[in-house]
C-alpha cells in the first residue's frame, strides 16, 4: 500500500492566541501558515512547522462548531486530529469504503501549484480522535510541499529547541480494540511495548494507545517530540507557568513529551 507517514497533530483551543504564544514561548517554534480555508468550518487556526511534521492549532469561531462541541465533549482544549500522508490515496479510499467507514470530507485543494487531498474519516467509525488520511503533490519529500502550511512553511522551520513529532499518544476505555482497529484501516502490524499498550509503527511516526488516563474520555492526550535541547524547553516551561514534568510539558489540554 505504500508509504503511510504522520505529517501533523492539529489541537483544539478555546482562545487560539493564547495557545499560539505558548507553543512560540515554551517550544520554540513560529507559525507558518493562517489557513484561510477553515473558515468554512467556523474555525480559524495557526500552523508551526518542524521537521517535515506540523502542528496545528485551530479555535471555533462562533457558537455550534464541531471543534467546539468536542471542546465540551472532552472537557476543555486537547488533541483534536493524527493526520497521516501516503502516496496511494485511491487504494486508501476504496480500503476504507469497503470497511463501511464514512467520509467526513474528501477534500482536493489546488494552490500555488500545490495540491492537497485529504479523506476525514468518521470518528464514530475510527474512534480514538478524526483520523486524516491525505496525499500532497509535487513531490513525496518530506521536506517538500505540504498544502496544509501554505507555500513557504520551510522558511519558518528553524527552531533551536524541538526538531519533529515523532508520535501521539491515544487513550481508551478499551485501547487493545481500538488499537486493533486502525491497525486493520492502516494495514500496518500491532506491537507491545514493555511499558504497556499498543504501537502502530509508521513510516515516519507513530501512534499508542493506551488506558483512560483522565475523566475526559476516549482521545488523543499526549503528543511526543525529538528535540534539540529539552532544558531550555523546561526552563522556558517554568517561566510561563505551564506544569512540566522532567519529560513533558502540558499545554493546551495535551502532554507534550519531550524525547
Amino acid at each position: 500500500m505504500g508509504y503511510l507517514r504522520l505529517r501533523q497533530i492539529c489541537l483544539v483551543a478555546t482562545d487560539l492566541a493564547a495557545v499560539e504564544k505558548q507553543i512560540e514561548d515554551v517550544l520554540g517554534l513560529e507559525v507558518c501558515f493562517r489557513d484561510p480555508g477553515v473558515g468554512k468550518y467556523g474555525l480559524h487556526n495557526a500552523l508551526f512547522a518542524m521537521g517535515g511534521t506540523f502542528l496545528e492549532v485551530v479555535s471555533p469561531t462562533k457558537p455550534d462548531t464541531a471543534a467546539g462541541r468536542y471542546i465540551t465533549r472532552r472537557k476543555g482544549d486537547g488533541g483534536y486530529m493524527y493526520i497521516i500522508d501516503c502516496d496511494n490515496l485511491e487504494a486508501r479510499r476504496e480500503h476504507f469504503k469497503a470497511e463501511g467507514v464514512r467520509l467526513v470530507e474528501d477534500l482536493n485543494s489546488t494552490e500555488w501549484g500545490l495540491t492537497g487531498e485529504a479523506l476525514h474519516l468518521h470518528p464514530r467509525d475510527t474512534g480514538g480522535c478524526l483520523l486524516s488520511v491525505d496525499r500532497h503533490s509535487p513531490g513525496t519529500d518530506m521536506a517538500g510541499s505540504y498544502k496544509w502550511a501554505g507555500p513557504k512553511w520551510q522558511e519558518h522551520d528553524r527552531s533551536r529547541t524541538v526538531s519533529q513529532i515523532v508520535g501521539a499518544a491515544i487513550q481508551s476505555a478499551d485501547p487493545a480494540d481500538l488499537a486493533a482497529k486502525w491497525s486493520h484501516l492502516l494495514q500496518r502490524p500491532l506491537r507491545k511495548p514493555e511499558t504497556g499498550g499498543m504501537d502502530i509503527h509508521l513510516d515516519q511516526g507513530f501512534v499508542h494507545f493506551g488506558p483512560l488516563r483522565d475523566d475526559r474520555g476516549e482521545g488523543l492526550r499526549a503528543v511526543f517530540l525529538k528535540t534539540k535541547d529539552k532544558a531550555t524547553i523546561l526552563a522556558n516551561a517554568d517561566q510561563a507557568g505551564l506544569p512540566r514534568g522532567d519529560d513533558h510539558v502540558d499545554l493546551a489540554g495535551v502532554r507534550f513529551m519531550l524525547v
